[in-house]
C-alpha cells in the first residue's frame, strides 16, 4: 500500500500573501469609510511593502554579508564550540542568562529589528549545545518580546503612548511616571520568570531526547543544514585571528545597539559631540541606512583582519548576502499587509469600531475587555508607535471619563502589542526571525500557543488589579 504524504505546513510567504487575500475580500464587503481594494491594489501590495521596507530589508542583507565573511573566518563556529566546551553540563544556564539580555533590550528601548542579526549565532550556539533551532529561536524572539511586553522606559511604546494620551487630554495631564515603570516592571519580570521556565523546560526535553522536538523532520533537516548538526564533528581551533575576529563581532553590535537607542529620550547626551562623523549622525539617532554602512565597513575589518583576499571577502559578502534574501523578502512582504489596509481605510475603520465596542462597558471590565480588544488591533497594526497615536487619543480620554488610570490604560495597550508580538505575521520582525532559523510559522505557533495563554491570563489579572487600585 502506497504511503499517504504528510501534509506540509504552509511557508512563511504563503501565509502573509494569504493574509493580504483575506483583507482584501474583507474590504469588498465592509462598506461605508472603508474603499473597496481594487484588483491590482491586491497584486500591488507586497511589490509596495517591499519598497516601503527597503531600509530594514538591505540592512538585513548587509547583515548577512557581515556574518558570511565572519562565517568565512571560521571564527563563528570556534567561538561557539568553545563556549560549547566551557558551558558542558551548563549549557541549559544559557537560555535565562541571554534571554534576559534581549528583554532587556525590549523593556528599555523596544528592540526588534536589531533582533534579527543575532538568530545565527544564537540558534547555532543552541544546536551545538544538544537543544534544537526552536529552542535559539525561543532565546532571541520570545526574550525581546517579553521585554517589549513589560516595557519600562520604551520610547516606541510608553513614550508614543504618552505622548497620545498628553495629545489627546491636554497639556493639563502629566502622566504619572511611577506608575507607568512600576507596572512595566511587574509585567516584564513575570513575564521573564513564566517564559524563561517555559523555553529551559523545552529545551531540557530535547536536549534528553531529540525526537522530542516540534520541528517537522523538513524543519530539522533545513536547520542542521545551515547551522549543522550540533554533534561538533569538527572543531575548530580558536586560534588569535578568530580571537581577534570575535571581539569585532561583539563590538560591531554593542555599537549597533548603542545606536539604536534613543539617548536623548533619556536626557543622555554623552553621545552627540564625537560619534557623527561616520554616518553624519550621533549614536542614538541611527537608523537602517546608518547599520547598513556599520555592517558593511565591520565586514571588511573582519576580513582584513583574519587576512582573506579581496576575492574572499568579496565571496562570502554577496554569499551571506543571498541566504538573507528570503528574510528581506518576508519583511517586505509583511509590511504591505500595513499598506494594503491603509489604502483602503480598514486601519482607520478598525480602531473606530474598536473604540466604540468600549464605550459602555462596565468599568470593572474595562481592563480585560481592552486588553482583548488591543490585541486584535495589534495583530492587524504591528506598528507600536502608530498604533499608540492612533488609539490612545481614544483609550485613554475614555479610561479618564470613567474615572480610571489613563495610566494603566497605556500599559494594557503596552502589554497587549507585546503579547501579540510574539506570533503576529504581520510582523518583518517576527516572520524574519522564524526564516532565518528555519523555524515555519505554523510550528511557532504550536509551541507558543500555551505559553501566550498563560501570559494572557496573568496580564489581565495584573493589569485589572491595577485598574481597581490606582
Amino acid at each position: 500500500m502506497e504511503k499517504r504524504k504528510g501534509f506540509k505546513m504552509p511557508s512563511a510567504f504563503t501565509v502573509l500573501f494569504l493574509i493580504i487575500i483575506i483583507l482584501w475580500i474583507v474590504t469588498q464587503f465592509i462598506g461605508g469609510s472603508v474603499t473597496p481594494a481594487k484588483l491590482h491594489q491586491l497584486f500591488m501590495a507586497a511589490p509596495k511593502g517591499m519598497v516601503d521596507a527597503i531600509d530594514v530589508s538591505f540592512f538585513v542583507m548587509v547583515l548577512g554579508g557581515f556574518l558570511g565573511v565572519v562565517t568565512k573566518t571560521g571564527a563563528l563556529d570556534a567561538g561557539i564550540a568553545r563556549l560549547v566546551a566551557r558551558m558542558k553540563g551548563k549549557e541549559i544556564m544559557m537560555i535565562p542568562v541571554l534571554m534576559f539580555v534581549f528583554s532587556l533590550g525590549g523593556t528599555s528601548y523596544g528592540m526588534a529589528e536589531e533582533t534579527i542579526g543575532f538568530y545565527p549565532m544564537i540558534v547555532a550556539t543552541m544546536m551545538a549545545a544538544g537543544f534544537d533551532a526552536l529552542t535559539g529561536c525561543s532565546v532571541i524572539l520570545i526574550g525581546a518580546a517579553l521585554g517589549c511586553l513589560g516595557s519600562t522606559v520604551n520610547p516606541f511604546a510608553v513614550g508614543a503612548g504618552v505622548d497620545a494620551v498628553t495629545s489627546a487630554m491636554g497639556e493639563g495631564f502629566v502622566a504619572n511616571q511611577a506608575i507607568l515603570i512600576g507596572l512595566g516592571l511587574i509585567l516584564w519580570l513575570t513575564a521573564y520568570v513564566v517564559c524563561t521556565w517555559y523555553v529551559m523546560r523545552y529545551a531540557k526535553k530535547v536536549q534528553a531526547n531529540k525526537a522530542a522536538t516540534l520541528l517537522s523532520a523538513e524543519e530539522v533537516a533545513d536547520s542542521e543544514k545551515e547551522y549543522g548538526k550540533g554533534d561538533n564533528e569538527e572543531v575548530l581551533e580558536f586560534t588569535g585571528k578568530r580571537k581577534a575576529v570575535m571581539v569585532i563581532f561583539a563590538f560591531a553590535f554593542v555599537v549597533m545597539i548603542l545606536g539604536m537607542i534613543p539617548w536623548g529620550s533619556f536626557g543622555i547626551t554623552i553621545f552627540d559631540s564625537w560619534t557623527g562623523w561616520l554616518t553624519g549622525l550621533p549614536l542614538g539617532q541611527w537608523y537602517f541606512q546608518d547599520l547598513q554602512l556599520w555592517f558593511f565597513l565591520m565586514a571588511i575589518i573582519v576580513g582584513l583582519v583574519y587576512g582573506l583576499k579581496e576575492k574572499e571577502i568579496v565571496d562570502s559578502f554577496i554569499s551571506g548576502v543571498a541566504d538573507m534574501v528570503s528574510v528581506a523578502l518576508v519583511v517586505g512582504v509583511a509590511r504591505g499587509i500595513s499598506i494594503l489596509m491603509s489604502e483602503t481605510g480598514l486601519q482607520d475603520y478598525i480602531l473606530t469600531a474598536a473604540a466604540n465596542a468600549l464605550q459602555g462597558v462596565n468599568s470593572g471590565l474595562f481592563a480585560s475587555m481592552s486588553y482583548i480588544v488591543y490585541l486584535g488591533l495589534s495583530f492587524l497594526i504591528p506598528s507600536t508607535s502608530g498604533l499608540a497615536s492612533g488609539s490612545l487619543p481614544v483609550f485613554g480620554p475614555l479610561a479618564a471619563k470613567l474615572s480610571l488610570s489613563p495610566e494603566v490604560m497605556i500599559m494594557i495597550f503596552v502589554a497587549a502589542c507585546g503579547l501579540v508580538n510574539f506570533i503576529t505575521p504581520t510582523s518583518g520582525v517576527v516572520m524574519g526571525g522564524l526564516q532565518t532559523s528555519r523555524v515555519e510559522w505554523t510550528t511557532w505557533i504550536k509551541f507558543t500557543a500555551k505559553l501566550l495563554l498563560m501570559l494572557l491570563v496573568i496580564d489581565i489579572i495584573i493589569l485589572s488589579v491595577a485598574m481597581m487600585m490606582l
